[in-house]
């Protein structure tokens, strides 16, 4: 499920001010690691990690809108993801499906525009339609945009954005040498949003493992030692602190 079509916004927060101290990020993206280890320390199935995990969703929300966050992006379900066991696959699908059914009315009494992005297309039908329908409520409310990012690979998100570019070349609609950074952002399923200010990892580790890769080029990076489902209003606000120490300067001299 694509974009819609909004006016685009600026594609970055501004550089940091003058005293060093950066604004609250428009956009923060979040890699939610640990579900499983939390789980496994705790001697429950794994199904109870993302469960609780879950909860840590609802949690960043209600503080994201409370910080005067404008987007928020959740890596939910890797294209990876397909290959953990289809017992867990089914787990994931079944507590989506849940939220969909029981929180979406929540999120749209708090002014949340859902979105998805990545390949919905792969999950079974009854499941697609529920996430249309949850878009299609919630699409005209502007507090935050929350984008669940689903079957969703980096990687393959620009290939498909360079493979719409050479179709419009080959069409003649464009030309080849005047494709720029600007037509490829576009071209990408994020490309009415801004790029996140902000990526948050949990669990501890160290990549973006195949998330927003493009788009994440001038993101700070904050990586936290606690498992997902630990994570609260606590650990969202020592982020925000993290990111408001930063100084970016988007490849200039400071100021």
């Amino acid at each position: 499920m694509s974009a819609g079509s909004l006016p685009r916004p600026d594609r970055t927060t501004p550089p940091s001010t003058g005293d060093g101290v950066n604004p609250v990020p428009v956009h923060i993206a979040m890699i939610m690691d640990g579900n499983g280890r939390w789980a496994r320390a705790r001697r429950l199935p794994v199904a109870a990690g993302h469960r609780q995990g879950a909860e840590s969703v609802q949690q960043c929300v209600r503080t994201a809108i409370r910080q005067g966050v404008r987007y928020l992006t959740l890596y939910a379900f890797s294209s990876e993801n397909w290959r953990r066991s289809a017992e867990e696959v089914g787990d994931l699908t079944s507590l989506l499906r849940f939220y969909l059914r029981h929180k979406i009315n929540e999120l749209h009494s708090q002014g949340v525009r859902l979105r998805i992005i990545g390949e919905p297309e792969r999950f079974e039908g009854s499941l697609r339609e529920e996430l249309r329908r949850a878009e299609a409520l919630t699409l005209n409310n502007t507090t935050l945009t929350l984008t669940l990012a689903l079957s969703y690979g980096g990687r393959a998100d620009i290939v498909q954005a360079a493979r719409r570019l050479a179709e419009e070349a080959a069409a003649g609609r464009i030309s080849a040498e005047n494709i720029s950074e600007d037509m490829l952002d576009e071209a990408l399923q994020t490309g009415d949003m801004p790029d996140p200010d902000l990526v948050i990892r949990t669990s501890g580790e160290c990549r973006l493992s195949n998330f927003l890769l493009w788009q994440s080029a001038y993101a700070e990076l904050v990586f936290m030692d606690v498992l997902w489902p630990d994570f609260g209003e606590a650990e969202f606000l020592e982020a925000l602190s993290r990111f408001a120490g930063r100084q970016r300067r988007f490849g200039g001299r400071p100021v």
